[in-house]
């Protein structure tokens, strides 16, 4: 293969990349709005879905995909929390 057909190949993959994080990015960005609107529907959401796999024996590490997902919203609910903390700590003004 040359290496300028593996030069559009990388440029077309690229592109197709862009595209998706593009159609992703507006649906991603109004849910975590919505979640920073109503963080108590979130965490009722989740507490449910933990509950509902706790008692179907279901551990959540043995869905595909689930344990990339639950590190990533690890280090998000760390960030939310101390940045909750930070400013549930600034005197008000």
């Amino acid at each position: 293969m040359s290496m300028f057909a593996e030069h559009a190949r990388v440029r077309a993959a690229q592109r197709r990349m862009d595209a998706a994080r593009a159609a992703v990015a507006v649906p991603a960005s109004s849910l975590l709005a919505r979640g920073e609107q109503h963080p108590f529907t979130i965490l009722g959401v989740a507490a449910g879905a933990g509950f509902v796999m706790g008692r179907m024996n279901v551990h959540p590490l043995r869905i595909p995909g689930l344990s990339g997902l639950l590190g990533g919203l690890m280090a998000e609910a760390t960030a939310l929390a101390a940045s909750f903390i930070a400013q549930s700590a600034e005197p008000d003004a």
